[in-house]
């Protein structure tokens, strides 16, 4: 499972790192048009203000570090020996809760308990 583990994390975090450098690329493009402009609410009548838009692209960054983050926590604890174990009670995580949230620290009973 660890090979099957470490194989799917890594497709992950792939995936995370390429929405992280799209979302910053896309804010870069965004500073650079605000930086023309006096006007924060400057927009396209049939699209929306340059504020919503760099709301809404700052929130997508925010989400893909945090899921690269996550990814990278499990792969260390691939690396570690600890991958698929609670981090609180110590038992086995089930594999579909895995298979489900591969980057899942806790097991149901423990991430509900915790708030997670």
């Amino acid at each position: 499972m660890t090979a099957d583990a470490r194989d799917r994390l890594l497709a992950l975090r792939a995936q995370a790192e390429a929405r992280v450098q799209a979302t910053a690329a896309t804010l870069d493009e965004l500073t650079h048009d605000r930086a023309g402009s006096n006007d924060d609410d400057e927009h396209d009548p049939e699209g929306v203000t340059l504020s919503s838009e760099w709301s809404r692209l700052t929130g997508l960054a925010e989400a893909a570090a945090s899921e690269l983050r996550q990814v990278d926590d499990a792969l260390a604890r691939v690396d570690a020996g600890t991958y698929g174990i609670c981090a609180n009670c110590g038992k086995p995580i089930p594999v579909g809760r895995l298979e489900a949230r591969p980057f899942a620290e806790y097991c149901v009973a423990c991430a509900e308990e915790l708030g997670h």
